[in-house]
């Protein structure tokens, strides 16, 4: 047998919910950067979220469309973008069917974050495991008068797996 196929003993650390954290302090800062500094050339953000997440804050007629999670589309037509550090969360004004909409969405309920115009995107664990081995692909809204997509080319997702339990190589 050999070293990747001998069980290892679990760990008392918390090594994977420590490096979620960390990477969703990438998204934190991506935000917060395109706030003060706007979106860069071709740059765009899909913020991928679980609606149904304590502290989510989105119209109520956007959560009946989409009850469990959504998709934003941060490109041209959005305002007020904010990180709140002290509540760990991300603000956006958007506009749904010409309402204007301020979104409250904290760092905790994001599940994917990607940049298309550079290909690269992150997906994070949904803290609700049971519904999620179901999920279909989620829906995107994006708001009224977006610019259509260009359609996604297969891109660099960083998957948690690629950080998990490897063992030395020796």
């Amino acid at each position: 047998m050999d070293d990747d196929q001998k069980e290892r003993p679990e760990s008392l650390l918390p090594y994977e919910r420590w490096i979620e954290q960390a990477l969703r302090q990438v998204v934190a800062q991506a935000v917060e950067h395109a706030a003060t500094e706007g979106l860069p050339g071709g740059h765009h953000f899909y913020i991928t979220f679980r609606t149904d997440f304590p502290g989510v804050a989105i119209p109520q007629r956007v959560r009946a469309q989409y009850p469990r999670e959504m998709t934003i589309v941060l490109q041209h037509q959005f305002w007020d973008l904010a990180y709140d550090r002290e509540n760990r969360a991300i603000s956006v004004g958007l506009s749904f069917g010409g309402v204007p909409s301020t979104l409250t969405i904290p760092l905790d309920a994001v599940v994917e974050f990607a940049d298309p115009h550079i290909r690269y995107g992150l997906r994070f664990q949904a803290l609700d495991q049971e519904a999620d081995s179901e999920e279909a692909e989620p829906e995107t809204a994006e708001p009224e008068a977006q610019e259509p997509a260009a359609p996604a080319e297969p891109g660099q997702v960083v998957s948690l797996d690629a950080f998990r339990r490897r063992t030395p190589q020796g």
